[in-house]
């Protein structure tokens, strides 16, 4: 009872808040998920699916678990098997991405346009698939890395939104792990055995988001609740509070 109550505290209750807070899920939403093999989306699944059967948002909705052939090689054997082994079949989406960034365009800086394929085509396999939502695996520390990047390499003062509605394709992207930090997600991972695929991306852990997450690190050592003065300041602060 009490190892229930500690999952409730640390993973179940900011999950069901962040999403009750900004009304990411409403009864009957069909709600892709992205699932990238990495550790934070199939966190988020996870989640998400004990979250509906046992509907602990008090309504009931779907899932839909959908991954992207990135045309890299990648094995996804393992998370096909997580993801069935809890009910659902995955959709896999072929993709030349690769290609087009690496072979086709050789982008110096390839991480902006592959993520702008990828939030494409991701979009647009959940709007074929009749998915009003879809569901993404960023935590407290990519919010905090995403404004740190915004500021010190382009100076604006902004991090992604915890809803964001797209009505070119009619879909509402949500971000349920938004209250959960990086290192509370690798715990649980360690702990429920969840399949963590390897990322073939020749720049991962190269990029400038590393960078922030390394800078995120250092001034933790200092300011150990840099993650939730960060969060409350984002939900507190107004435009107005700016020139």
């Amino acid at each position: 009872m009490g190892h229930q109550k500690k999952d409730n505290q640390l993973y179940y209750n900011p999950v069901r808040r962040a999403i009750l807070n900004y009304q990411m899920i409403e009864p009957g939403d069909r709600v892709a998920v992205g699932l990238s093999g990495g550790k934070d989306s199939t966190t988020l699944f996870y989640l998400l699916d004990r979250m509906a059967k046992e509907q602990r948002l008090g309504f009931s909705f779907e899932l839909v678990p959908i991954t992207l052939d990135m045309d890299m090689g990648m094995d996804i054997s393992p998370l096909k098997t997580f993801i069935e082994n809890l009910g659902y079949e995955l959709k896999v989406v072929p993709t030349n991405i690769a290609t087009v960034v690496f072979d086709i365009r050789q982008e110096k800086s390839p991480c902006s346009l592959c993520a702008k394929l990828r939030r494409g085509i991701l979009n647009q396999s959940a709007k074929d698939l009749g998915c009003q939502k879809v569901a993404l695996g960023h935590h407290a520390d990519d919010a905090i890395e995403t404004y740190l990047m915004n500021f010190l390499l382009h100076g604006k003062l902004a991090s992604f939104e915890p809803v964001t509605y797209l009505s070119k394709v009619d879909i509402t992207l949500i971000r349920p792990l938004l209250y959960l930090e990086e290192t509370t997600i690798k715990k649980f991972v360690a702990r429920e055995d969840l399949p963590v695929i390897f990322n073939p991306c020749p720049v991962d852990k190269k990029t400038k988001r590393e960078e922030m997450k390394k800078l995120v690190t250092q001034l933790s050592e200092t300011y150990p609740m840099i993650r939730q003065r960060f969060i409350q300041g984002m939900e507190q602060g107004t435009a107005e509070n700016f020139w």
